[in-house]
C-alpha cells in the first residue's frame, strides 16, 4: 500500500498539493495526520490525478481540508476524473455543513441531576458499607486499630479549632444577647436574657456552630488530604500493598472527630454564655453574680447533655462524608476543589438535617 498519500512542492507564492493513492476509510486517519502538516499558503494547486482510489471517506476528509485551505486562500482543483467529480457533487449536495450543539432543556437537566444525585447516594451507601465492615473487623481485632494516628487527627481537628471555635462560640453569644435585651427590655424583663442565651447556647447554637465550623476546617482538609493522596497514586499503592486505606486513612478521622467533637461542643458552650454574659452585663447592667445565679436556676444539666449527644453524630457525618469526597477525586487538581467543596456544603446539609431530626426527637419525648 502506497503510504505517501501527501506531497507538496513551494513555487514562488503557490503551494503545488499532489494527492496519490487510496483516499479510503482505512488511510483516512495517515492522510488526516498528513494533511495538518501542510503549510499555509494564499494559494495552493490540488492535483488529484495520482488518487486511485476515492470512497466516501475520503472525499469527505478531502471537502473538510478544501474548506480549511480556502479559508486561507485561494485553492484550484487540478487533475480529477469524472467519477470523482460525481461523488464530490453528490456529498457536497446532501452533506449538513455543521450540526449545532443541541440544548438542554430545563427537564434533561433535572434528570442528569437527579442521575447524578442517586449516583452519589449508590456510592455514598457503598462506601458506609466497607467503612462498616472495616469497622467491625478492627473491633475483633483492636490491635490494628491505628491509635497514633488518632491522636495526631485529634490534635489537629481539635486543638488546633479551639481558637476559632472560641472566638465564633463568643460572637454569637454576644450577638444573641444583644437582640434579645433589646426585645425583653421593652417588657422589663431583662433577666431572661439569661434563660434565652443559655438554653439557647447549649442545645443548639453551640453543637450547630461548632459542627459548621468543623465541617469547613477538618470535612475540607479530610476531602483536600485524600484527593491528593489519590491523583499521586499512594492510595493505589497503600491497596497494591496489601494495606487497607479505610482503616488507614478513614477511620482514625472519623474516631478522631467522634472524640474531639463532644469536647469542642463543650468549650463552645462555656465560651457562648460567657459572650451572652458580657453582652448582658454591658447592655442591660445585669452583674456577673446576678447572670450566674440565674444561670445556675434555669440552666439544668439535661440541656448540656443533650447538646452534646449531638456531637457524635455530627461528626461521623462530617468525617464521613469529607473522607468519601476525598476518595471520588479524580487525576487532576480542579477535581480537588470541586470535591472539597462538596464535601464542605454536604456536610452542613447533613449537620442541619440531623439537628432537625434531633429537635423533633427531644419534643416528641418532651426533653
Amino acid at each position: 500500500m502506497n503510504r505517501e498519500f501527501i506531497t507538496w512542492q513551494e513555487d514562488q507564492d503557490q503551494l503545488k498539493l499532489k494527492a496519490e493513492g487510496e483516499w479510503t476509510l482505512q488511510t483516512v486517519p495517515v492522510i488526516e495526520e498528513m494533511l495538518r502538516t501542510v503549510p499555509q499558503t494564499k494559494r495552493i494547486v490540488w492535483d488529484l490525478s495520482g488518487v486511485n482510489d476515492f470512497d466516501s471517506s475520503g472525499v469527505l476528509l478531502f471537502i473538510e481540508y478544501l474548506k480549511h485551505f480556502q479559508s486561507q486562500g485561494s485553492v484550484e482543483i487540478v487533475g480529477y476524473t469524472q467519477s470523482q467529480k460525481k461523488m464530490y457533487d453528490l456529498l457536497r449536495e446532501h452533506m449538513v455543513e455543521e450540526i449545532p450543539p443541541r440544548k438542554e432543556g430545563f427537564l434533561e437537566e433535572l434528570g442528569k441531576a437527579t442521575v447524578e444525585l442517586l449516583r452519589d447516594i449508590k456510592d455514598f451507601i457503598t462506601f458506609l458499607g466497607q467503612l462498616s465492615y472495616t469497622f467491625f473487623y478492627e473491633l475483633r481485632h483492636p490491635g490494628n486499630i491505628r491509635f497514633k494516628e488518632t491522636v495526631y487527627h485529634i490534635y489537629h481537628s481539635g486543638f488546633n479549632a479551639l481558637m476559632i471555635i472560641g472566638l465564633t462560640s463568643f460572637l454569637v453569644g454576644m450577638v444573641i444577647a444583644y437582640q434579645g435585651a433589646v426585645q425583653l427590655a421593652k417588657f422589663g424583663a431583662d433577666i431572661y436574657i439569661v434563660d434565652t442565651v443559655g438554653i439557647s447556647i447549649v442545645r443548639e447554637l453551640g453543637p450547630m456552630i461548632t459542627a459548621i465550623v468543623i465541617a469547613g476546617r477538618s470535612g475540607s482538609a479530610y476531602t483536600a488530604e485524600i484527593g491528593a493522596m489519590k491523583i499521586t497514586e499512594e492510595i493505589s499503592a497503600m491497596r497494591t500493598m496489601g494495606f487497607d486505606p479505610y482503616n488507614f486513612l478513614v477511620l482514625p478521622r472519623i474516631f478522631a472527630l467522634m472524640i474531639t467533637l463532644p469536647l469542642l461542643i463543650f468549650f463552645a458552650d462555656i465560651v457562648g454564655i460567657f459572650g451572652g454574659m458580657v453582652a448582658s452585663v454591658m447592655q442591660l447592667d445585669i452583674s456577673f453574680d446576678m447572670f450566674i445565679s440565674r444561670l445556675y436556676e434555669v440552666l439544668e444539666v439535661k440541656h448540656y447533655i443533650l447538646g452534646i449527644i449531638k456531637g457524635p453524630v455530627f461528626a461521623f457525618a462530617i468525617a464521613s462524608i469529607g473522607c468519601f469526597r476525598g476518595f471520588q477525586v479524580s487525576d487532576n487538581t480542579e477535581s480537588i476543589g470541586l470535591h472539597t467543596t462538596a464535601s464542605v456544603v454536604n456536610a452542613i446539609f447533613l449537620v442541619i438535617a440531623f439537628d432537625a431530626l434531633f429537635s423533633v426527637i427531644y419534643t416528641e419525648l418532651d426533653l
